[in-house]
């Protein structure tokens, strides 16, 4: 069980982690921080923290278990800002959709030895709404969190990190760093940024409004993601450059193939790519229905 949960970041990600475990009698106590104290305010009316603070060294004081769930680009002035305030046997964990990114931040807050208690982690998990009014316990039942451990991370800590996320409902999978940056370049952060690309150039065009008028169920269930936190997800962009670049640069090349294809008036070879990328996508929906 967590004695003191402290939350940097009270929004949805972090609000519904804490409506969670409070549901499950995990934790007793939450801290919440941010830099915005209405927005604390309004977490502790709804009960989804006990007390806040807008100082992180405060808020970290005798936390078993802090949650930093900020933009990737506020990461490092927020582990700067817990540096030195922490116990020795403070576990620490983000959310964070970039994690070598994250560990850089980390690394030049703390130094190149980074403390046994850092648990890098990411829940894949999210609506397109924000903020903790935005938040529910259900948030990570039956979802999938990332922990990308370092050699430097105690088994201890992490033993307790997997405990917190099980305890939300979710399922819990270690990954390398590399390899979560490249996976979620590839089925996350390419995804977001063709939503907000494609609606960004209708909204450009002469006659949008009538565009956007006579738009159907499949825009808008393509571009649902577009409506998601527009620093958050240009923070990650930054931060994973590198894998999604390469993402985007295949991306683009398979797109140019699908240009000549409809140029050609190919219908066969378009039939076989939609054809493939129907069954993938049913395969894919049938396993998480299991």
């Amino acid at each position: 069980m967590i004695q003191q949960l402290t939350i940097i970041g009270v929004g949805l990600i972090g609000g519904s982690l804490a409506r969670a475990l409070k549901q499950a009698n995990y934790c007793r106590e939450v801290v919440g921080c941010s830099r915005n104290e209405a927005h604390l305010q309004k977490a502790l009316e709804l009960g989804v923290i006990d007390r806040f603070s807008t100082d992180i060294g405060e808020a970290v004081k005798d936390a078993d278990m802090v949650l930093v769930a900020v933009p990737l680009g506020a990461m490092e002035s927020c582990f700067a800002a817990m540096a030195g305030h922490l116990s020795p046997d403070t576990v620490i964990t983000d959310v964070g959709s970039s994690k070598a990114s994250v560990i850089k931040a980390a690394k030049a807050a703390f130094g190149d030895e980074l403390p046994p208690g850092f648990v890098p982690g990411h829940p894949i998990a999210g609506t397109e709404q924000s903020g903790v009014e935005a938040s529910f316990s259900e948030l990570f039942r039956n979802r999938r969190v990332i922990l990308t451990p370092l050699a430097s991370t105690s088994a201890e800590a992490l033993s307790k990190v997997e405990a917190m996320w099980h305890e939300t409902g979710a399922m819990v999978d270690e990954m390398a760093v590399e390899h979560h940056d490249e996976v979620l370049a590839a089925t996350s952060h390419l995804p977001h940024l063709l939503a907000y690309g494609l609606v960004d150039t209708l909204v450009s065009m002469d006659k949008s409004e009538e565009i956007f008028r006579f738009a159907a169920g499949g825009f808008r269930d393509f571009t649902r993601i577009a409506s998601s936190d527009p620093i958050v997800w240009r923070d990650i962009c930054i931060a994973n450059q590198p894998a999604l670049l390469a993402m985007m640069e295949r991306f683009q090349s398979d797109l140019e193939k699908l240009t000549e294809l409809v140029r050609t008036g190919d219908a066969d070879a378009l039939g076989e790519i939609f054809q493939r990328a129907k069954s993938a996508r049913s395969r894919f929906i049938d396993q998480l229905e299991k």
